[in-house]
């Protein structure tokens, strides 16, 4: 039921909303410029390329996080008035879009470690089934959180704004454990393997070279992308804090709009990047050898062990 009121009590509250606006806005500006700046390669290296799974999941989370974005952009601005309803169904479409997009993420992760492993069916099956308990778990968290959550339209002194009842912070902190918990297994996955091959490499040869070069390619987008999900999860977790989460202080609300930020920057571009980094390495590379080589296969052993990462990066 949309709640109406014209007292100066709120204004407080109007504030932090308006501020709130600010980083919703500047996240939507991050996403939209990574896209047009990484447009050349997108079109070079995947739009030009031979369709996979991989391609799908890129599409994928490029247009949703427009989706997501447009979404967010269209329950902050304080001049649209929304029903209960629909602000019930903007703020779900998001949780939910969340969700699926980090299931995307962790899909393209596994690919990247099962070519990591020489593809390994031992570490594909227990990295599928890790994920999947874990994606599961926290499916089943989130669907019992929303249940405990309502929406309603607030009108402040003319400013209309999207309010939440209900406290699901015991779920989403265990959501978020049990996520985390899964991204540093991943990221132990990749260190641990790298640290293997680079043993393996102290001789030096231009094939091993190669392979050191693959592994740096892979490792370091990976780190990149765990660090923002680190702190995604650290600033969730510090938001459950009464102290921030109940405060209408400016600066609760701006460290809010930097979890705003960092979550877009995890989801919508260090995300699709995972993808052209590989894809990008492999046009490099590709530079460097006869136009009739299989740039499509990289040697990880000594032998001929070719693992098909164009048809599946």
């Amino acid at each position: 039921m949309t709640f109406v009121s014209n007292e100066p009590t709120w204004w407080s509250l109007i504030n932090v909303y308006r501020v709130s606006s600010y980083f919703v806005v500047a996240s939507a500006t991050a996403v939209a410029y990574d896209w047009v700046l990484t447009f050349g390669q997108e079109f070079e290296l995947v739009w030009r390329r031979r369709w996979s799974l991989m391609t799908v999941l890129y599409f994928c989370v490029r247009c949703i996080g427009i989706l997501y974005s447009a979404l967010n952009i269209a329950s902050s601005i304080q001049s649209v008035s929304l029903t209960d309803v629909e602000c019930a169904i903007i703020n779900f479409t998001q949780l939910w879009i969340s969700f699926v997009v980090n299931a995307m993420l962790s899909v393209i992760m596994i690919t990247r470690l099962y070519a990591m492993y020489q593809r390994s069916r031992k570490m594909l099956i227990f990295v599928v089934v890790t994920f999947m308990a874990v994606t599961i778990a926290c499916g089943v968290i989130a669907a019992i959180g929303s249940s405990h959550i309502s929406w309603e339209e607030l009108v402040l002194t003319g400013a209309h704004q999207c309010f939440h009842r209900g406290e699901v912070q015991l779920l989403t902190t265990v959501a978020w454990t049990l996520a985390t918990i899964w991204e540093v297994l991943a990221l132990c996955l990749a260190v641990w393997i790298v640290v293997k091959h680079a043993r393996e490499l102290q001789r030096p040869s231009r094939r091993r070279r190669t392979i050191g070069n693959w592994f740096t390619a892979l490792i370091k987008t990976h780190v990149l992308y765990f660090a923002a999900y680190a702190a995604v999860s650290c600033f969730t977790l510090g938001f459950l804090s009464p102290k921030i989460s109940s405060s209408l202080s400016v600066g609760a609300e701006i460290y809010s709009g930097i979890l705003e930020i960092i979550t877009f920057l995890q989801m919508f571009v260090l995300g699709p990047r995972l993808m052209l980094s590989v894809r990008e390495y492999h046009a490099k590379l590709a530079t460097h050898y006869d136009e009739g080589t299989a740039m499509t296969t990289i040697a990880f052993q000594e032998h001929v062990h070719v693992v098909s990462t164009e048809s599946s990066l």
